[in-house]
């Protein structure tokens, strides 16, 4: 009976000692840690590695955690755990969209999601009971106090500085919770389906005008191209024609001066042949130009009953021929 007793009471102790280490040992993963409270107090932080805690003494704190889950339906289900590790990575949140009434009274559906990251746990567990449930109403309300400031055309354009804005608000918000805001986005922005319509219609009226503006200038810098080729084409052509009316006069000048050059040593000849005589040139002269005068005249006269009248110098013309006839037999 007493080696059997004995048997029990090492078998017990042997059991205890079993649970002690089983309880006593935590093994913490990388990027976790252990908030660890001493007889309701806390004690320490446990961080990545083994780590030895005293049973029924020391006991991890838990606390809210917030996950997705698929419903039996295939739906997105957002639920709540107690959890005594804390995750210390970088978290998102995707929260369910909301109405938001922008500045011109435009009601609005917006989708966000934000990204935080657990920098002290020990703020974390104390600072605020339910940490998840605490960031998500934090962001509904700032989001609708900065997109209630905006009107609906600065949302839909200025979705960068409304998430620089909401990350500033959020991290400033959260740090006394030991917790650091990454960055906000908002995912979508949906406004009633007559505000759509009215915006498509407002597009188009705006492409079109664009277009037609376009076109505009377009035609009126082909105009103005036209015009500017014409005025050269004309200036061009302008100065064509002075260089060729002034080419042209000089050259009827140098004929003219040619011809005269030439009268002049005909009409010297002449008078050197007649200064033997008493024959006056100018008389010589005055005759040839009648005769030649007289020549086209019949040249160009092709009617026959035509009547010709003589200038009434022909007397003098006559003599003039006689002036060259006692040339020509001197």
């Amino acid at each position: 009976m007493i080696m059997e007793g004995f048997s029990f009471i090492s078998i017990a102790l042997l059991v205890l000692a079993m649970v002690i280490v089983i309880r006593g040992l935590r093994i913490v993963k990388q990027s976790e840690a252990l908030v660890v409270e001493r007889l309701g107090r806390y004690r320490t932080t446990m961080t990545a590695g083994i780590n030895i805690l005293i049973p029924f003494v020391d006991r991890p704190r838990a606390s809210v955690w917030r996950y997705a889950k698929e419903g039996p339906m295939g739906e997105r289900v957002v639920a709540y755990k107690m959890l005594e590790r804390i995750d210390m990575r970088e978290t998102v949140f995707d929260f369910p969209r909301q109405s938001v009434i922008t500045r011109d009274n435009v009601v609005t559906e917006i989708n966000a999601l934000i990204y935080f990251q657990i920098t002290d746990p020990v703020k974390s567990v104390y600072e605020i009971s339910n940490l998840p449930n605490a960031i998500e109403k934090l962001t509904q309300t700032t989001l609708r106090n900065v997109l209630g400031e905006l009107d609906l055309d600065e949302c839909l354009s200025s979705r960068d500085t409304i998430n620089t804005k909401l990350r500033a608000i959020l991290d400033e918000a959260t740090n006394k919770w030991g917790v650091k805001v990454n960055r906000v986005e908002l995912q979508d922005i949906n406004p009633p389906q007559d505000i759509k319509e009215a915006m498509e219609k407002q597009m188009r009226a705006e492409r079109s005008r664009r277009a037609q503006i376009i076109e505009a200038e377009g035609t009126k810098t082909a105009a103005i191209l036209e015009a500017e080729g014409q005025k050269g084409a004309d200036i061009n052509k302008a100065e064509g024609e002075r260089q060729a009316a002034i080419l042209e006069a000089e050259g009827q000048a140098n004929a003219r001066l040619q011809i005269a050059a030439a009268e002049a040593k005909a009409i010297g000849m002449v008078a050197d042949a007649v200064s033997t005589t008493k024959a006056d040139p100018t008389q010589y002269l005055i005759a040839v130009r009648y005769v030649e005068a007289l020549e086209k005249m019949m040249e160009t006269s092709n009617d026959k009953s035509r009547v010709v009248f003589m200038p009434y110098e022909a007397s003098g013309m006559m003599g003039s021929v006689g002036s060259i006839k006692e040339l020509l037999k001197d």
